[in-house]
């Protein structure tokens, strides 16, 4: 299993409970993988360099997990998906 770092953009305009839901799939996705959540950090609300989807503001969330590098492209299908994330970004953490 190799350690990666996934920031991902949120809609701005997502109430409480379908962000919980939102998080807690990603979550599953991993998880469906065989991988794990090392741990999360909610960067909050911040203003867009750009538009993306018409949207100016979005929420920002870092999170640190474990799972075998084959399985990344699939769960970056799953993320393109789901409608409430608007980007997401995976990298190799060393």
């Amino acid at each position: 299993m190799k350690r990666y770092e996934g920031i991902f953009l949120l809609k701005p305009d997502l109430t409480s409970d379908v962000l919980d839901k939102v998080l807690h799939q990603v979550q599953d996705i991993i998880g469906k993988n065989n991988g794990s959540m090392d741990e999360i950090k909610d960067w909050g609300k911040q203003r867009l360099a750009y538009p993306i989807r018409k949207y100016k503001e979005g929420i920002y969330y870092l999170m640190n997990f474990s799972i075998d590098p084959n399985a990344i492209s699939k769960i970056k299908q799953s993320f393109r998906i789901n409608e409430s994330i608007l980007r997401v970004l995976i990298v190799s953490n060393k």
